[in-house]
């Protein structure tokens, strides 16, 4: 049968596409199970957890489809992407593959009782050996790809990195060693790169440069790294501490998963203390402070088109800037989440609708606005 939607209930009626419409409305039942979960509670639960763990899971793994972004000099370097890259080959690409790490590591630290644990432990371990990670760090270390996923994978590489040492299984601790050297090769690389940046990338995709030190920033921190802080603050500081009245109206661009906005107040409230960052706050982007604040979500017309299903990444981006804002000054911003909260509960139900365009990274940007807002509901 057919099932038709009028708001939140189904008809149906006879039709001979049977088998296609079962599996429509195992997604429908799917997703309306997984959003009413999500808009009912305060904190991500294990059933939940369990659902966006099936994602990064089944293709941590899956070779292909895959977009390498190499540069080839001759013909001896092609190769496939597992043998190129045999930590990081799944999930589509190098830095979804990162991510999907990421995502794993998070959910094994938060619920000891995951669906798949034993296995996807073994994933993780087999992923991230010794081994692995020098055939990794001997790919960076070619000359032609000294640029390679500079800054967005080397931002969610440190993200992982600080995941697996502040977590206290003993399996982590491995992986956190096993992966230290390739952290190591990221930072000399951040380090050497931000000077030469003239000019910062304020776009909403993959090289925006303040999105590209916020996880960079943080492991700093957490790892007491005083040069490495210093040269994310000072180069931040040049280049974005001038910035005044940022276009959020201008947002979103076509393809945009990241709000150049939000990610520019996300890496300068980390750096700069409560009354720098007030002060340029009121500058840059005034009309937050505003009481009747609203902004409209992104909307995604065709998420079976690479592109276009970044849109739902927006929503994230944004939701998960506000809620760490609203963390940090909730006297200040905590009307700010209804707005956060809007955007946040229009993007979850993508996660899960069957279109590998979106799940093969849409789980991790929900996992990172529930870090966020969890974090926020903590702190009431």
């Amino acid at each position: 049968m057919r099932a038709k939607k009028f708001g939140l209930f189904l008809t149906s009626y006879p039709t001979d596409n049977y088998l296609i419409d079962l599996t429509i409305m195992k997604y429908l039942s799917i997703l309306l199970l997984f959003f009413s979960q999500f808009v009912f509670t305060q904190e991500l639960t294990l059933t939940q957890a369990n659902h966006l763990a099936q994602l990064p899971n089944k293709c941590l793994q899956q070779e292909y489809p895959n977009k390498l972004g190499q540069l080839l000099i001759d013909s001896t370097e092609i190769a496939s992407p597992k043998e190129l890259h045999p930590a990081f080959y799944g999930c589509f690409d190098w830095h979804s593959a990162v991510h999907g790490h990421w995502s794993l590591v998070y959910l094994l630290k938060h619920f000891p009782n995951l669906e798949n644990k034993n296995q996807i432990i073994e994933k993780l371990k087999t992923n991230l050996s010794k081994e692995n990670i020098k055939t990794e760090i001997n790919y960076l270390s070619k000359k032609h790809e000294y640029s390679f996923e500079r800054t967005y994978g080397w931002n969610w590489l440190l993200k992982l990195q600080l995941e697996l040492e502040t977590f206290d299984a003993p399996y982590a601790a491995e992986m956190a060693k096993n992966l230290k050297p390739l952290t190591e090769l990221v930072k000399q690389r951040y380090i050497e790169f931000l000077p030469k940046l003239i000019y910062p990338q304020r776009v909403g995709m993959h090289n925006n440069t303040a999105y590209g030190l916020t996880h960079a920033w943080d492991y700093a921190v957490f790892s007491k790294d005083s040069s490495f802080q210093k040269v994310i603050r000072e180069n931040s500081v040049r280049l974005f501490y001038k910035d005044q009245k940022c276009p959020m109206q201008w947002e979103p661009s076509g393809t945009d998963f990241l709000s150049p906005c939000m990610e520019e107040i996300g890496l300068m409230q980390r750096i700069m203390s409560e009354k720098e960052f007030m002060v340029w706050m009121k500058k840059f982007a005034p009309v937050l402070f505003k009481r009747n604040f609203s902004w409209d979500t992104a909307k995604v017309s065709d998420r079976t088109d690479g592109h276009l299903v970044h849109l739902d990444g927006l929503n994230f981006s944004r939701a998960w800037n506000l809620y760490y804002l609203i963390h940090q000054y909730p006297k200040t911003f905590s009307h700010l989440k209804t707005t956060a909260d809007r955007h946040f509960n229009t993007a979850l139900p993508t996660v899960v609708d069957g279109n590998y365009e979106g799940e093969h990274w849409l789980a991790s940007f929900a996992l990172r606005t529930f870090e966020e807002k969890n974090k926020m509901e903590k702190a009431k």
